[in-house]
């Protein structure tokens, strides 16, 4: 559990973050461009020839990592004779263009990797990547167009089916599946107690440290499957090695996770919280940057198995930061920023977290705090935002739950918002949550958190614990009625 910031102001004012092209007059002699989904500035300084910097300054652009797709950008620099080019629009199955005096000119099509359209032209990815300048071989996208090296130019060749049962293509993300529950786990001492609640899945933590091998993660697998669970990871990294190099970090990540998926993971959350900065890197905190890392993982993940749920990173409910500043951004902005890059065709399911209820789950209105306008100390509201930035995605909730200092004590001040809660509440609305969840159609996942933390301190992990002090779970009965 991580400390929810919380804004203290009822009228919250939604920032506009993403910097706009100026469509005043534009001189004859300067080439635009407009973006496309998956672009990024690197990618578009290596087609003109202009350096990163030389284009966001002409645009006026704060952060380089926040670009998004129908934005025009002005190339200064670039031969204002020659036109800007248009990706052209993918055909169906794939398609090279005949005429290139150096080669085919092949657009790429979802699923596509390097690997497979080297094999398909008889060629090397490495060949492939060195002709079009491109410097992570696992990072293309749909709609772009590869020069490929040697092939003549004369031959169109016919795309391969992709197999159906060897895990070499990339299955489009899943869009449903049936209403499942589980809990956070810390000891996960408590198997029985968590099956009698109903709980099908277990969720643990997973912190990277940029070196292990994906073995590190076999220990966790295993004992849940041994349990009778199956397994979410909430994989993280590190901030400060994600900074030094972003890219390649992305992919270094994504490689890792595909090697746990290969292990078993029934499930793998892509990082937590990634729209703070106690997570990911000051001032380069952006649903555009997030998705990056997220289509290198999903890619990574679906190709080593294509039966683990890919679930996107939840963000912390928070209006502290009114839009987005360099500590962080909140989380209605975050995830529409995710939208616009086009998240939704890298995740199975999209990640959410809502634990700071102090009412009712059928509530959306009169929370007791000063800011209870905001729509995240709200159940129904949190669910129609996130469903709404995300239509015909499934939501899973990778944590929810209520917190209560009852059998422990007074709440540290940061958590002094649920001072009223109690355990009867905790269970109530649980289940309340759990039967509106299932009702809904659009839940896919439902994490409880947690089940048996026994950390008390500034970040009150117990207090939000099912399992309560003596061993009692007034929750675990509730659950299991609502589960029936």
């Amino acid at each position: 559990m991580r400390n929810v910031i919380r804004s203290t102001v009822a009228a919250l004012v939604l920032l506009t973050l993403l910097v706009s092209a100026s469509f005043a007059v534009i001189a004859q002699d300067q080439v635009t461009y407009t973006v496309q989904p998956g672009d990024n500035l690197y990618r578009i300084s290596l087609r003109y020839g202009v350096s990163i910097s030389a284009i966001a300054s002409a645009n006026n652009i704060a952060n380089i990592n926040l670009i998004y797709p129908g934005q025009v950008l002005v190339i200064p620099g670039a031969d204002g004779g020659t036109p800007a080019p248009t990706p052209t629009p993918p055909p169906s199955d794939g398609g090279s263009n005949p005429g290139n005096p150096g080669g085919s000119v092949y657009t790429v099509v979802y699923g596509d990797t390097l690997s497979r359209i080297a094999a398909r032209f008889g060629t090397t990815w490495q060949a492939i990547a060195s002709a079009n300048n491109i410097a992570n071989p696992n990072l293309i996208y749909v709609g772009q167009q590869l020069v490929i090296p040697g092939s003549g130019g004369g031959t169109t060749p016919t795309p391969t089916p992709p197999p159906t049962d060897d895990g070499g293509s990339v299955p489009p993300p899943s869009t449903g599946g049936g209403f499942e529950l589980g809990g956070h786990v810390f000891a996960f001492n408590m198997p029985q107690l968590m099956h009698d609640s109903g709980m099908a899945w277990a969720k643990r933590q997973l912190i990277w440290d940029g070196s292990a091998g994906p073995d590190v993660a076999k220990g966790m697998i295993d004992d849940a499957h041994a349990k009778g669970f199956k397994i979410l990871l909430s994989v993280i990294g590190n901030p400060g090695q994600l900074a030094a190099n972003p890219s390649g970090y992305y992919q270094s990540f994504a490689n890792f996770l595909g090697g746990v998926a290969a292990l078993g993971a029934d499930g793998i959350e892509v990082w937590n919280e990634p729209n703070i900065d106690r997570e990911w890197p000051a001032g380069m905190i952006s649903g555009g940057s997030y998705t990056q890392m997220l289509q290198a993982a999903y890619q990574a993940i679906k190709s080593r198995n294509a039966n683990t749920l890919v679930i996107s990173g939840a963000p912390t409910p928070t209006g502290y930061f009114s839009g987005c500043q360099t500590a962080g951004c909140d989380d209605n902005v975050f995830i529409q920023q995710m939208a616009n890059a086009g998240a939704a065709n890298y995740m199975d399911c999209v990640g959410i977290h809502y634990n700071a209820g102090i009412t009712s789950p059928l509530v959306s209105s009169g929370a007791p705090v000063g800011s209870s306008g905001h729509y995240s100390w709200y159940y129904p509201r949190m669910v129609n935002l996130y469903a709404g930035t995300f239509p015909g995605k499934s939501l899973c909730f990778t944590e929810l739950g209520y917190l209560t200092g009852e059998g422990y004590g007074s709440l540290p001040g940061g958590f002094a918002w649920a001072a009223n809660t109690s355990v009867a509440n905790q269970a109530e609305w649980l289940a309340q949550a759990v039967r509106s969840a299932r009702q809904s159609g659009n839940v896919r996942l439902f994490i409880v958190w947690n089940v048996d933390s026994t950390t008390w301190g500034d970040d009150p992990q117990a207090g939000y614990a099912i399992v309560r002090p003596g061993g009692t779970c007034p929750s675990c009965n509730s659950l299991a009625a609502a589960m029936q």
